[in-house]
Formats: structure tokens, C-alpha cells, sequence
């Protein structure tokens, strides 16, 4: 048994207007499933393509008040394609943003509701994912967190360094989930986190057994109002378990 991750939760206050922000960004189709819920997912996708790594958007009141420890990687073609990108972004709402990276061949942006997010510079490893090159988590031990994702889902590592991880999906095609060493800690809920869901006929109690057995641990909230299981992972990073499918 195993979970495949689905797509990037994300808050918002007004989850229509960065629908299509991201949507125009990605050159992704838009559907509002709720009020208050906009899923983003490629054009003719169909669940569960590993091709992509879709965006459920979730309308929220809470401010935003420090750096998400979850972003996307944009993946580009050339350096003309960076700029030209930068400048598309901004046009449409996004802003450059500083978060202490120095001087650094990549372009970090937030957009228009401050979420973080990067612009990179052309790199072979990222010429077949699609516009997102990678999908990034801070933390404190990339390797263990590697090897929590690894054998949470069907998902393969590709790669541990002291200072970072990667895997992707076993398919060999889609986004990289990446793990970054940083040196601040978890400060707060975070507002975007992952989504991992069992396949279809696996049993949910199982599957979340089975990810405790690996680490995860319990948020510490009510869940009794929600169809959906909420853990966390061995670094104490939200993460949704969805119903098989």
C-alpha cells in the first residue's frame, strides 16, 4: 500500500482571485468545486495522471505573517524565457521578494496574497516536468524527510545531499518533491501543505496506521467535522490524507 501525492493545498482570502492568478501562470483550467474552494489542474487532465501535481486553493481568514515553509519551483527554458517569464508575472500581480537568498541565479516572487514561490534559471533536470519544476519543503534533516515521503508514497528518491532531497514520482514524469535544509524553524500552521491520497479500493484506517508506523504524528486539533484525516509529518508539517481514490 501507498499514497500518491495529488496536490498542493493552499490558503487564501479570496481563493477565485489567486485561482486565476496561478491559473494564468500555469496555463491550467480552473474549477470551483465549493464556495470558497478553487482546484486547479492541467487542461484535459485526468486524475491520477502523475504528470501533475494539481492546486486546491481554500478560502481562509487568517493573515499570513510569516514565510510558508511549502513553494513551487518554476521551471523555464533559456535565460530570455526567465526574464520574459519575471515580467509576465509581474504583470500579472506578483512582486520580487527578498527572503534572504543573496545573490542567486533563480528569481523568488510571491503573488498576489504573498505566497512565495520561485523563478528558475534554465536547468536540464527540469526540462520534462511541465511548468512546475519542483515542489520544495524547508526543513531541518532532508534525508530523513526523504525517507518518510519515500515510503509514504509511491513516490522515488532521487537524490540525498546533507543540504537536500528529491524525489518524484515512480512514473519518472511530473514535478519533484524536494527537500530543502533551512535554518529556521516551524512557526505556526502552515498555510500550504500537501495532499496525499490512497488508491483506489485501499482502506483510509489502514493507510493512516501505516503512515503513523513511519512517523506521522496527530496535529493536535477536532477533526470530528472533517472527511479527510489531518497528520503531520516527522518535521510537525501539516499534511492532508484524502479519501482512496
Amino acid at each position: 500500500m501507498a499514497t500518491r501525492l495529488v496536490q498542493i493545498n493552499m490558503k487564501a482570502h479570496d481563493d477565485s482571485a489567486l485561482g486565476r492568478f496561478w491559473a494564468e501562470v500555469l496555463g491550467w483550467g480552473i474549477d470551483s468545486e465549493a464556495p470558497g474552494v478553487t482546484n486547479l489542474e492541467p487542461v484535459g487532465f485526468a486524475y491520477p495522471d502523475p504528470t501533475a501535481v494539481c492546486i486546491d486553493i481554500i478560502a481562509r481568514p487568517e493573515p499570513k505573517t510569516v514565510k510558508n515553509r511549502v513553494h513551487v519551483d518554476l521551471a523555464t527554458t533559456s535565460p530570455a524565457h526567465q526574464t520574459e517569464l519575471v515580467e509576465r508575472l509581474r504583470a500579472l500581480g506578483a512582486t520580487l521578494a527578498d527572503v534572504g537568498q543573496g545573490d542567486v541565479p533563480w528569481t523568488v516572487m510571491a503573488d498576489p496574497e504573498g505566497n512565495e514561490f520561485c523563478v528558475l534559471e534554465p536547468r536540464p533536470v527540469y526540462g520534462d516536468t511541465g511548468p512546475i519544476a519542483a515542489v520544495v519543503v524547508d526543513c531541518a534533516d532532508p534525508g530523513a524527510m526523504a525517507r518518510f515521503w519515500g515510503e509514504a508514497t509511491d513516490w522515488t528518491v532521487h537524490e540525498v545531499a546533507d543540504d537536500h532531497a528529491s524525489l518524484r514520482s515512480a512514473k519518472g514524469v511530473g514535478p519533484y518533491l524536494e527537500f530543502v535544509r533551512t535554518p529556521d524553524a516551524k512557526s505556526g500552521w502552515n498555510r500550504v501543505h500537501l495532499d496525499v491520497a490512497p488508491y483506489k479500493g485501499d482502506d483510509l484506517a489502514t493507510e493512516e496506521a501505516r503512515l503513523r508506523a513511519l512517523g506521522a504524528g496527530d496535529p493536535g486539533i477536532d477533526q470530528s467535522g472533517i472527511h479527510w484525516t489531518v497528520l503531520t509529518d516527522p518535521e510537525g508539517n501539516e499534511f492532508c490524507l484524502l479519501t482512496p481514490r
